[in-house]
């Protein structure tokens, strides 16, 4: 599937990117070729095949939610390159 300058254009424009000329046909071959190797999935027979969001199956490996005794503020801001009343202190915007 062959995409236009104005389509490569078009999607820099929505990115907020500046593109060169040799930008825009650099991309626009690149383009091309990663919808030309999406679209072969549309060759497949996936009838019967479920949608997934994973090809694996995942679950969390986070530990249990229990309760603890909370960090001291000196303990919450031992690494703190900059602290001032119990706050992280950082310049002004």
């Amino acid at each position: 599937m062959e995409i236009s300058q104005d389509e490569v254009l078009h999607v820099a424009r929505l990115a907020r990117l500046e593109l060169t000329d040799e930008e825009v046909e650099r991309f626009g071959g690149q383009l091309s070729a990663i919808l030309e190797a999406v679209s072969k999935v549309s060759e497949l027979d996936l009838a019967g095949v479920p949608p997934t969001a994973h090809p694996l199956e995942v679950a969390n490996a986070w530990d249990e939610d229990e309760p603890h005794e909370c960090l001291t503020v000196d303990e919450a801001l031992r690494n703190a390159p900059d602290r001032e009343d119990g706050h992280f202190r950082t310049p002004p915007a």
